[in-house]
Order: C-alpha cells, then structure tokens, then sequence
C-alpha cells in the first residue's frame, strides 16, 4: 500500500532511539537537526559515538529496553542487532500508538525515512516503500548535481515575494498565476543571471501589472 508523504515537524518533541551503532547515529543526527528532544536507549555506547551524541544534547540512557521509555514519544526507531527486540519494540509502539522505524525491517515500520536533498529551505526526499535504500541514496546523488545552493536561495527570495503578492492582491486566481509565474524556470533563470535585488525589481513589476 502506498505511504502518505508528509514533513513532520519535530522540533521540540520526544524521539526515542533503541540501539546507538552507526546506522542508529544517522538518524540521530538526522532528528537532532529536525530539533527533536532525543533519548537514545542503548547498554552500552562507544566513546566516539558517545561524544558525538553529547555534542547533540541528547539524553543517554544506559539500559536494558524498557516499554516505559517510549511513554511521550511521537515516534520510534528501533535499530538494534536483535530482530526479536526489535519486533518486540514495534509491537510496544503499537499498543502505545507511536510511529515506529525498524532499521531494515520494511514490514515493521509505520513510516521510512528518504534520502533528503536539502538546499536552504528546499528539501527533496526520495523513497522506495523501504524497498532499496540504496537506490534512494543514488538518485540523491544525482539530484544534488541538479539543485544547487542557488535553489535554496531562490526559495527563500520567493517566500518573501508570496507575502507580498498575499498582501497585495486579493484574487486568489490572479495571485496563483502569478506565483506560477515567478516560480517558473525562467524567472529562476532570471534571478541566477541578475541576482536577488534585480529579481525583486522584476517581481514587483509584474505584481503592479495585475488589475486590482
């Protein structure tokens, strides 16, 4: 069954982490930069993972699993070497009704975590239903050929530019073809070969263009 796509805001609230091995410190990582208050679960943590983890501000609990750790959490990844603790983890996120990630474990995930291209504001992520990470990671590769860091800037120059045309213009019609408009490959053309001030200059013309 196909997944339902979303970027979930985290910043703030509760993940848990079972296991703290390389492939459990990514997502770490990943969640840390998301702003998620981060409990990782582990009996024992390698002094260099153990280093790079306080430098997250994540809390360590050096322990056996325990159900009681994944009370608040809104959500889970399981990635320890043992696959019967790592069902038993995702069963305890069901009865409690919390999303949960087993590390390699398709069948036991309620949500995958893609491969992201992240320029600026813009954020492209790639998914296989958990099928082949792998290729996942390759077409990230080839995507952060495409998009540059100019991408990102031309985000957040458009961000500003939509305040503007929301204030301005009240038909909802008009300010849709206007968007359309400067979100076009042209107008990033246009914003890459003039810059973002010359840009602007552009974009306020077109929004005077447009009948009150």
């Amino acid at each position: 069954m196909a997944k339902y796509p979303i970027f979930l805001e985290m910043a703030g609230r509760r993940a848990v982490v079972i296991g703290a091995g390389p492939v459990a410190l990514r997502k770490i990582q990943g969640l840390a930069k998301a702003g998620a208050r981060v409990t990782v679960v582990a009996e024992q943590v390698l002094p260099e993972i153990e280093e790079i983890l306080l430098q997250l501000n994540t809390k360590i609990i050096l322990s056996r699993y325990h159900k009681d750790f994944l009370v608040s959490a809104v959500l889970v990844i399981a990635s320890t070497n043992l696959a019967e603790l790592n069902r038993r983890i995702y069963e305890d996120c069901q009865e409690l009704e919390i999303l949960c990630n087993v590390a390699d474990q398709p069948e036991l995930c309620d949500f995958f975590v893609p491969a992201v291209v992240k320029r600026g504001d813009l954020q492209i992520a790639i998914g296989t239903e958990g099928h082949c990470p792998a290729y996942a990671g390759h077409l990230r590769q080839k995507l952060e050929e495409i998009f540059t860091e100019s991408h990102g800037q031309f985000v957040e120059e458009l961000a500003k530019v939509r305040t503007r045309i929301i204030e301005t213009i009240p038909d909802s019609d008009q300010r849709k073809v206007l968007l359309g408009k400067l979100a076009s490959d042209d107008s990033f053309q246009y914003f890459t070969e003039h810059g973002p001030t010359q840009w602007h200059h552009h974009a306020e013309e077109l929004i005077q263009q447009c009948p009150l």
